[in-house]
């Protein structure tokens, strides 16, 4: 094994001699895929390579006019592709028995699942890890062709962020779940206290529409290394990879001999989620969608008690001091990715860009010609959006936000594609001088939208003001000098559930706990927060020295029957002054009031 690295690696310094010395820039977001080969190969532990049938597609292209989940004279969804129109092919809804069913094989095939090791948990992930990376082409082409983000966008929104939620899982994953020793205290000294972190049993994820690969794989990878069975509810809109995506999560578990079954992914239309969302044998429920459909999902929820972690989007912003005035080129690049990324169908996008005095003109220059240059189609730079649902709300934010003063320097309506009219795109937008009070700059526009806000002073109580104005609290940025004193003020006074300091949404590819404040949501998935969240903590408390005898009694002045409450409640307050007086004198007049009425 360690001569063919040393054989492989020889052969990699040789090609990258054979190219011009790239910017370092470029390069790194790629480093984590290098990083990932390389631990595979030298973790001592071949994974194990399984092959997956891929989705089928129907002999005959067919192009729909007006493509819809729901056309008339069937209860099938139709699925198809929302960059150019395709038929991609019909899904059955589950039914409430159908429900039942997954649940009840999820749950049969956790019980035997709920007392593998770690290590054998390890290996289906570090086999699922495998196929991930060997079939990365395949799997950015079918979220391309369900969901319309171009490839570029599916591999580092689908791929590199699975493979490191993967490469966490191994490699920190058992440290999280192991029972962890707590203190105790002077009264309980004989005592010892541990925190397990067991399976629930079966829990349940619906997820959203934009990923529909990761979104599907997040949960699951989570849910059986912590033990658990899983029943996943991919969403109307990309379901026709589900079957796809999740015959890969199974397969893992077939190639180390475990059942599949443990692993369950199913569609419904909304009046039948609440099935699953109530149903008795589900443990946990992570939620990721939007806020009036978490209404319906947490009501119906509480009545079977069962926990939910909600993720509702955000109205993220990138805020750009003066300080950052040498940066603005490369930040330039980083607010283009973070605001079209996806078309702009990001839980943790960029919604808005507060830039202070000294540089907000500068920026607009600079973003100006970028965006007004931005192609749309999947072989170019933006891809199409999931449908047209959001498409008149859109238009009338921007044009709202005009009459209201904003100036529209590219984009704000739907565009027809010349080669694909079928197809669902709106065309890039930059929208400057927005204001905090307009529309635009408190709802979620989840779309190709780039708004800009101009803060009135460069101070953190100027920027934070806007920044914190929305009901929203997922994600923020923060540009500029790291010496900066506004910069760290803005990192601990912004209103979010995580910071990119430099950068955007990074907190998320390094698997820190994930989630948001206000309309936001709460809870935490992801990191050791979000692993722990799906198991039961118990807590256990055992003695110590319980071989030699040293355990609990009760003592007489408390000892049912109890003959004289004066004198029992003296003792007992002797005994809370011995564990909790301040100072050794106060314990020492605790001890002589126990001794005197025992």
């Amino acid at each position: 094994m360690a001569g063919d690295l040393a054989i492989w690696l020889g052969q990699l310094a040789e090609l990258l001699r054979q190219f011009p010395t790239p910017n370092l820039s470029t390069v790194i977001p790629f480093l984590p895929i290098l990083l990932i080969l390389l631990t595979l190969w030298g973790s001592g532990e071949k994974p194990v390579q399984y092959s997956v049938p891929p989705p089928k597609l129907p002999e005959e292209t067919k192009i729909l006019e007006n493509p819809t989940i729901k056309p008339s004279g069937t209860t099938a969804i139709q699925c198809y592709a929302p960059a150019t129109g395709q038929f991609l092919g019909f899904v059955n809804p589950s039914t409430p028995a159908g429900l039942d069913r997954a649940i009840a094989q999820s749950a049969a095939a956790q019980k035997k699942w709920a007392e593998t090791s770690f290590a054998e948990r390890r290996r289906v992930l570090r086999s699922m890890l495998r196929h991930v990376l060997d079939n990365q082409e395949h799997i950015c082409r079918v979220s391309s062709l369900d969901s319309g983000k171009t490839m570029v966008d599916a591999q580092l929104g689908e791929i590199m962020v699975t493979a490191e939620k993967l490469r966490w899982t191994l490699k920190h994953g058992e440290a999280a779940l192991r029972p962890s020793r707590r203190p105790t205290n002077l009264l309980l000294s004989y005592k010892k206290g541990t925190v397990h972190y067991e399976p629930l049993g079966v829990v349940a994820a619906l997820v959203s529409w934009n990923y529909p690969f990761h979104n599907l794989m997040g949960p699951i990878i989570s849910a059986i290394f912590a033990g658990n069975g899983i029943v996943v509810k991919v969403s109307e809109q990309t379901c026709w990879s589900a079957a796809y995506y999740t015959s890969i999560a199974r397969g893992a578990l077939v190639a180390h001999g475990h059942d599949p079954a443990l692993i369950q992914s199913v569609v419904c239309w909304p009046q039948t989620a609440a099935h699953l969302t109530s149903h008795p044998d589900i443990a946990h429920l992570t939620f990721i969608g939007s806020r009036p459909v978490c209404h319906h999902v947490a009501a119906s929820a509480a009545r079977s008690l069962t926990p939910v972690v909600a993720e509702l989007g955000g109205k993220d912003a990138a805020m750009v001091l003066d300080s950052a005035a040498r940066d603005l080129p490369r930040i330039a690049d980083i607010l283009l990715r973070g605001t079209f990324q996806a078309s702009g169908q990001n839980c943790i996008g960029i919604e808005r860009i507060i830039a202070t005095p000294g540089v907000y003109e500068s920026l607009v220059a600079m973003l100006t010609p970028r965006v007004q240059g931005l192609r749309m189609g999947l072989d170019k730079d933006v891809g199409a959006m999931v449908s047209d649902a959001s498409f008149t709300r859109l238009e009338a934010l921007v044009a709202d936000a005009v009459k209201d003063g904003a100036k529209l320097l590219a984009g704000g309506k739907r565009y027809v594609h010349p080669d694909h009219p079928s197809g669902f795109y709106f065309s890039p937008t930059l929208l400057v001088d927005v204001t905090p009070h307009m529309a635009i700059a408190n709802e979620e526009c989840f779309g190709p939208v780039m708004t800009m806000l101009r803060a009135p002073e460069s101070s953190a109580a100027s920027v934070l003001e806007i920044a914190n104005a929305p009901a929203f609290g997922l994600g923020a940025s923060v540009y500029g000098s790291d010496s900066d004193p506004t910069l760290r003020a803005i990192v601990k006074g912004v209103r979010a559930g995580g910071v990119a300091v430099n950068d955007f949404a990074v907190f998320y590819a390094i698997q820190l706990p994930f989630g948001g404040v206000g309309g936001s949501g709460y809870g935490r998935f992801a990191g050791e927060e979000g692993l722990r969240g799906l198991c039961n903590v118990k807590s256990v408390c055992e003695d110590r020295f319980g071989g030699l005898g040293v355990r609990t009694a009760i003592p007489g002045p408390a000892r049912y029957p109890v003959r004289d409450q004066e004198r029992g409640w003296r003792f007992t307050r002797g005994v809370v002054g011995i564990g909790y007086g301040i100072g050794v004198r106060e314990k020492v007049a605790a001890l002589l009031d126990l001794l005197r009425n025992l």
